[in-house]
């Protein structure tokens, strides 16, 4: 049973809109706004992956490896001055993974790793130990075990099969954590909170309701919204920074976006915002299609004729316009909107190129986005 696109879009907009005025969407803290100081740390390193089938780089296509290979086994008091190495199990990898906030030594953090040579596959390999560096050059973590490859392939002489990316995987809980930011969450004199949505509506309207709480429980005004972004919020004498980040980020507040109509013209997907606005505008939308059919004919020669078989060409040209209808759109608000649309009887390629078109008039009070 098919769901046409049509009434799928009339059911979200009837879902999601209301036949007057809009109301904010109600969200705790916690779920829009995040701590500046509780960003996450980007690390890289790199490093060899061993124990594969096979399939690891070729050393004189990757003299980097060969090299890399050298230096671990001089590392590890083992001499290979003039050998020459035809490995095809080792890989060189660069490894990458992201440091929690507040994380602590000891800790285990996931790692993903990817080929930087020939390498066709990293499946069944273990990756050496790497340590991994922070932007400043410090070593942070340190990662080791074995990758987990998602993707596959096969081969064989005359054909070959490949599903996924078999030269990228994951070490889960593969790097160790040495060392610890420099920075202390409670040595901080305030907090600034940063939306992950910006804009100047929410901003403000977060720092009216922690200055409410504020007022209750310290008797004065802690917040301030700094621009659409970031809310600085003052630390009381008397308070305790994580405790009352455990409080704020528990409350409740309204949030409000701009208008906008994401657009995803490979797969034909639109999402349209709630509060997205099209003045007063007349539409039409129209196919041409045009049919060539081939059908040539044989033509035999007459029995007993110096003649020759030839082949008639026979062409059939037919062109049949659809559509044409002229719809008046104005949409005060959403399920208006998506019913002016599908009053036109369109697919969702047609409505996007309506859309762009609105747009491109000025008549789409909301902000395009193609992806």
């Amino acid at each position: 049973m098919t769901f046409p696109f049509g009434r799928l879009l009339l059911a979200l907009a009837t879902a999601l809109s209301l036949a007057t005025t809009p109301v904010a969407a109600a969200s705790r803290i916690k779920d829009v706004a995040s701590v500046q100081s509780g960003r996450d740390n980007q690390l890289i390193g790199y490093g060899l992956v061993v124990g594969l089938q096979g399939t690891g780089d070729s050393l004189r296509s990757s003299p980097f490896t060969e090299q890399s290979l050298r230096a671990m086994l001089q590392n590890l008091g083992i001499s290979t001055q003039g050998n020459d190495s035809r490995s095809k199990n080792i890989a060189a990898v660069l490894v990458t993974a992201n440091l929690p906030p507040f994380a602590s030594p000891g800790s285990r953090i996931d790692v993903t790793v990817g080929s930087l040579g020939d390498s066709t596959s990293l499946r069944g390999g273990t990756l050496v130990m790497t340590s991994l560096s922070g932007a400043d050059g410090q070593i942070y973590a340190v990662a080791q075990g074995s990758v987990v490859v998602t993707g596959f392939n096969a081969q064989g002489d005359a054909a070959s099969i490949t599903q996924g990316i078999t030269t990228s995987g994951r070490v889960p809980n593969g790097a160790i954590i040495e060392r610890e930011l420099p920075s202390k969450f409670k040595d901080g004199f305030n907090l600034v909170l940063q939306l992950r949505n910006p804009d100047f509506s929410t901003a403000v309207g977060m720092a009216e309701a922690i200055n409410r709480y504020a007022t209750q429980q310290f008797g004065g005004r802690i917040a301030e919204a700094r621009d659409s972004q970031s809310v600085v919020v003052d630390k009381p004498k008397m308070a305790d920074l994580a405790r009352l980040m455990a409080d704020i980020e528990n409350l409740v507040i309204e949030t409000d976006v701009p208008a906008r109509v994401v657009v995803n013209e490979r797969t034909g997907t639109i999402v349209i915002g709630q509060d997205v606005r099209i003045s007063e505008v007349a539409v039409s939308y129209g196919t041409l299609t045009v049919q060539v059919t081939e059908t040539p004919t044989v033509v035999q020669p007459e029995p007993f004729s110096r003649g020759e078989t030839a082949v008639e060409p026979n062409t059939t040209i037919e062109a049949q316009a659809d559509g044409g209808t002229v719809a008046i759109l104005n949409g005060p608000n959403l399920r208006s909107l998506v019913a002016g649309l599908n009053s036109i009887g369109v697919k969702p390629d047609g409505i996007i190129s309506i859309l762009q078109g609105i747009k491109s008039a000025g008549a789409l009070q909301a902000e395009l986005v193609l992806q």
